[in-house]
């Protein structure tokens, strides 16, 4: 193991001196390389704009999204689409006024750039209409008359139409007072040819349709994945807003911390620089910012600020060796690049392990992420040591740390008592009864959304109020669950498949969360009473072929496919929480593995709810396997840096605690498993790492020159320990008033972060050097001298 590790890491030192001799004796060039890079990247960074897309938050591999791909053309309007209610405060919504509103924003929607044209329905579109049996046959129409003029007459019979129509429920409220425009979108702008812009969509809902015919008597509410995503983009603003705050928060304390204003500019410059260099190559390579990936950024922004306090840390104490800005720089360099790197290294691959979850969103999170720890190992690593080559820490710094030196920093022997038998006894003991509890309380962890409407948003924002009113008014909920039946082709309007669709939804009716269903087989049976002179013993699946032929004369578009070879089942369900979404999966699929035969198959599942459903089921299967994969690279990068599987439990079971403690943390606050929390998890380790490498290296360093435990541990305080505990407070301050955030999203995100950074901190200074004395590894495994003394 020894030998593999020094063969392993021969290219690590022999990189480390060429790099040093490129730093700090070509130092007028690299700082030109570096000057040109950020100028060009920097260019790119102001044109990166927000990416969100549909298809990118659903799991294209997974059985229910192919299944909807292979039908897809065959379901326009169940997929990604829009809810537009138009409300009125008047007794009804037949009126001249009111129904002028609707014709006008219905013309509205229809011209906006990425709607499915052909697929949306209003009552006052041509596609939605009303069906009759007269004693001359058949008659029927479009919902609104064709001579319809706003007359008293014209009215009157609107309403009859919309009565026939079976509309009410689904477009027209069931107290009548407001009607739906359903809105299926495309995932392009026919216009431009270009991915389908979420955020210019949703201003064009706001500016053309909200904002131009909201009235005191006419409300509009819109619903749908594309206003979501447009809140959280607008939301945005809050974001830069507290991402500024967080960097004020930063400067002020790396201030008081180091006494020097360089020391306290040029590592934040760095770290700045680097969020540049991020979002750069993110635009340069065709990324964008999606909604769920906006606050890689600051997480960029604090593993840099990490790695810089520890930097000019380490510069101030070599200053007080010798004080020419130079040989100062250089000596902390050649004391970090090691430990730096294989945390750098550790971060990048860890975030990288994101790509096993089959959810294109966090694939690119994974790579905005691994991008942003790349080129901190150049802006921080190497751009800050040569930069403070050149402008030093200050006398006024190095003063500050001569009399911090003198004093002893007694403050700090009282942690070195976790390094003794008793203290790291308790330490562990503590940490075991933390895990215990943690393991229970983190078996109420869920997959999925716990509330219902949008829970990144608030819930009194308003969407989650507009989705409550759609809820509240109509039959049909926005949380659409689509079974597929499939059939040989013109068998769809079989009696035998009739029948099973009816049999199945019946089944599905005593589903709890199931609120109602939509099928073929509804509107056959409504025909056929209709036949028979509405009398309701006639409201079945006849088994006269020729009577389902001709209850099916006209069949809306939606329920059936060209050649008959499928019909879909619409679930209309209470919610889309993850309760919801696993029993209606579930039941759907013990109704298909019993009834499915070669003539039909029930197949799952499109709509918004299936497409969750889908990605519920990714999560729950990846989230484990993600952590292996994030725990097992940070292991093996330690393991070949230190050489000892003992300290591998050093730097990694805090971390361990500290995941487990945030699951039990989510479960208390009703935070489920998501696409929008799931990295933060593996991130949370990334950062964490950091303060575990550079303080075992330090220790490891102290150890060798023949310390014990503890003495070793006091200086390891005072030197790294300090930017450790000064790191993980500035952050988490940072991070917590985002709880004041009107995106709910971002709000869980800074309670979650907060949580991570002080329990990486604690589990840095507590348990690592608890567990240290515990396992005791023996120093010749533990420390390489050869890669972490300062001077050779």
């Amino acid at each position: 193991m020894k030998r593999m590790a020094e063969r392993l890491l021969l290219p690590i030192r022999r990189s480390e001196q060429w790099v040093e001799y490129l730093l700090f004796h070509q130092r007028p060039w690299v700082l030109s390389l570096f000057v040109l890079v950020t100028l060009i990247l920097g260019w790119q960074a102001v044109q990166i704009r927000p990416d969100a897309s549909f298809v990118k938050m659903i799991p294209a591999s997974h059985p229910y999204v192919e299944n909807y791909l292979t039908y897809q053309q065959d379901l326009s309007g169940l997929g990604n689409s829009v809810r537009v209610a138009v409300a009125t405060t008047e007794d009804d919504i037949f009126n001249a006024d009111f129904q002028d509103v609707l014709r006008q924003v219905t013309d509205e929607l229809f011209f906006i750039p990425g709607v499915d044209r052909a697929a949306m329905q209003s009552i006052w579109t041509p596609n939605v209409r009303w069906t009759e049996v007269t004693e001359q046959g058949f008659v029927g129409g479009p919902v609104i008359p064709p001579d319809y003029d706003g007359s008293e007459a014209s009215l009157d019979q609107l309403r009859i139409n919309v009565l026939r129509s079976g509309q009410v429920g689904r477009l027209v409220a069931n107290d009548f007072r407001s009607a739906i425009i359903e809105v299926p979108l495309l995932d392009f702008d026919p216009e431009t040819g270009e991915r389908l812009d979420y955020q210019a969509f949703s201003q064009r809902l706001e500016q053309r349709v909200r904002d131009a015919y909201v009235t005191d008597s006419v409300s509009i509410h819109i619903t749908g994945f594309a206003k979501i995503v447009g809140d959280l983009i607008d939301g945005a603003k809050q974001v830069a807003l507290f991402f500024a705050l967080a960097i004020l928060i930063t400067l002020v304390l790396l201030y008081l911390y180091s006494r020097s204003i360089k020391g306290t500019l040029v590592p934040l410059l760095c770290s700045l620089i680097a969020v540049i260099w991020q979002l750069g190559l993110l635009n340069a390579l065709g990324y964008g910012i999606d909604p769920y990936s906006m606050l890689v950024p600051f997480l960029v922004f604090a593993i840099a600020v990490s790695h810089g306090v520890q930097i000019v840390n380490a510069i101030r104490l070599e200053s007080l060796q010798d004080q020419d800005k130079w040989r100062a720089a250089r000596s902390a360099f050649r004391l970090l690049y090691i430990p730096g790197l294989t945390a750098l290294v550790s971060d990048g691959i860890g975030f990288l392990t994101l790509m096993v979850i089959d959810i294109q969103v966090i694939q690119e999170l994974a790579v905005a992420a691994s991008l942003g720890v790349a080129v901190i190992i150049l802006t921080n690593l190497l751009l800050l040591p040569l930069l403070m080559s050149y402008v030093g820490v200050g006398s006024r710094a190095i003063e500050h740390a001569r009399r911090q030196a003198e004093q002893g920093g007694e403050h700090w022997r009282v942690l070195t008592w976790f390094a003794t038998t008793r203290g790291a006894a308790t330490a562990l003991s503590v940490a075991v009864v933390l895990m215990v509890l943690g393991l229970y309380v983190a078996q109420g962890l869920q997959i999925g959304d716990l509330d219902r409407g949008a829970p990144e948003l608030r819930a009194d924002s308003r969407y989650n109020q507009d989705n409550d009113f759609i809820t509240a008014n109509y039959s049909t909920s926005s949380d659409v669950f689509v079974v597929m039946a499939v059939t040989a082709a013109d068998q769809c309007s079989a009696f035998e498949t009739l029948s099973s669709v009816e049999r199945f939804q019946y089944a599905m009716q005593s589903v709890p969360g199931v609120q109602s269903s939509v099928s073929l087989a509804d509107l056959s049976k409504r025909i056929t009473a209709g036949l028979n002179e509405g009398n309701p013993k006639w409201r079945a699946i006849s088994r006269n072929q020729f009577v389902i032929n001709a209850s099916l004369a006209y069949v809306p578009g939606g329920l059936m496919n060209a050649d008959c070879s499928l019909l879909p089942v619409i679930l209309f369900l209470d919610d889309h929480k993850a309760d919801t979404l696993t029993r209606v999966s579930q039941a759907v699929e013990t109704f298909a593995e019993t009834y499915n035969s070669d003539a039909l198959e029930f197949v799952l599942a499109a709509g918004n709810s299936g497409f969750e459903a889908a990605t519920n089921q990714v999560i729950a299967r990846a989230q484990y396997e993600m952590l292996a994969w994030v725990y097992g690279v940070v292991s093996l990068l330690c393991l070949l840096t230190f050489r000892s599987f003992k300290t591998v439990l050093c730097i990694i079971l805090p971390l361990a605690l500290t995941s487990l403690l945030c699951q039990a943390l989510m479960a208390i606050l009703g935070i489920g498993v998501k696409v929008a929390t799931l990295p933060v998890i593996a991130l949370g380790v990334g950062i964490g790492v950091d303060y575990g490498i550079y303080i075992y290296s330090r220790l490891s360093n102290y150890l060798e020159q023949g310390l014990s435990l503890t003495d070793a541990y006091f200086e390891t305080l005072k030197t790294t320990g300090k930017p450790v505990a000064f790191t993980g407070l500035t952050l988490a301050i940072g991070v917590v008033l985002w709880v004041f955030s009107p995106i709910k999203f971002q709000a869980d995100m800074g309670i979650l972060l907060t949580f991570m950074f002080l329990w990486n901190m604690l589990g840095a200074l507590i348990l690592l050097p608890a567990l240290t004395a515990f396992l005791k590894p023996h120093p010749e495994l533990t420390s390489s001298p050869e890669l972490f003394a300062p001077d050779r």
